[in-house]
């Protein structure tokens, strides 16, 4: 009998995990936008300097000036809604590091509180 739900247990363990495994997006499921050849995998949101990886379902955000990795925001983001400001698509980076074009992102995209830019690509890096 022991056997029998040790066998059971096993068995529904692979399945959860295989199951997980198919959950999982893969790269070739995330658009291509067609100006740069590139995955359009990141959200940045202006407002909180972070990104959100559509690929690994995670944001990147900075916390005590490190680089943190999370399914969700930290409460000390407030409330922030995530749907209602600003996101721009990052549409000419999709390695894992979008975080290292902050620079980039924050001249191209600058916090504006009503949530409105006039250039909502990064097809370049003027």
């Amino acid at each position: 009998m022991k056997t029998l739900k040790s066998l059971l247990l096993v068995l529904g363990m692979l399945l959860a995990a295989q199951s997980q495994a198919q959950n999982t997006p893969k790269k070739e499921s995330l658009p291509i936008d067609k100006n740069t050849n590139c995955y359009i995998r990141y959200y940045y949101f202006p407002n909180l300097q972070a990104y959100f990886d559509n690929l690994n379902m995670v944001y990147y955000f900075k916390d005590k000036g490190e680089w943190m990795t999370a399914p969700e925001l930290p409460t000390n983001y407030g409330g922030y809604s995530l749907y209602n400001k600003a996101r721009v698509a990052i549409n000419d980076y999709d390695d894992e590091r979008p975080y290292e074009l902050l620079h980039i992102h924050k001249k191209k995209f600058p916090y504006n509180s009503k949530g409105r830019f006039t250039n909502n690509s990064t097809a370049s890096y003027d």
